[in-house]
């Protein structure tokens, strides 16, 4: 039923300004107001939604993430315009620069957007 159907993720914003100021000024997307008060945003071959809700920023877990090529590069990058990355240990690992290493190799690294919202970049092994 889904298998050949687009994924959508949807991220809660209480301040759709703050957050479209966020992902334009921050991360450099370009987002499309909707008809609803809410902001469909492209970056490459997806898309996700910005929608408002009284319940921005109480998930505590991963809502979206990236897959990036060079991620201490774009961590370094993202430093730079005032993004704040989470530091924590997870499983032993340890954080190095914003960025944890899993054992296959893979590394990550996430930061909170305007809204509360935690947001992944990964870079496969």
């Amino acid at each position: 039923m889904f298998a050949d159907r687009t994924l959508i993720p949807t991220l809660p914003a209480s301040d759709i300004a703050r957050a479209k100021a966020f992902y334009t000024e921050k991360l450099g997307l370009k987002p499309i107001e909707g008809e609803m008060g809410d902001l469909t945003i492209e970056a490459g071959d997806s898309r996700f939604v910005v929608y408002p809700s009284e319940y921005a920023g109480t998930n505590r877990a991963t809502a979206a993430s990236w897959e990036v090529e060079d991620l201490d590069a774009c961590v370094t990058d993202l430093k730079s315009v005032g993004v704040e990355f989470q530091e924590f240990e997870l499983q032993g690992m340890k954080m190095e620069n914003s960025i944890l290493t899993a054992p296959n190799g893979t590394r990550a690294a996430w930061f909170v957007d305007s809204e509360g919202n935690i947001v992944g970049l990964s870079q496969p092994a």
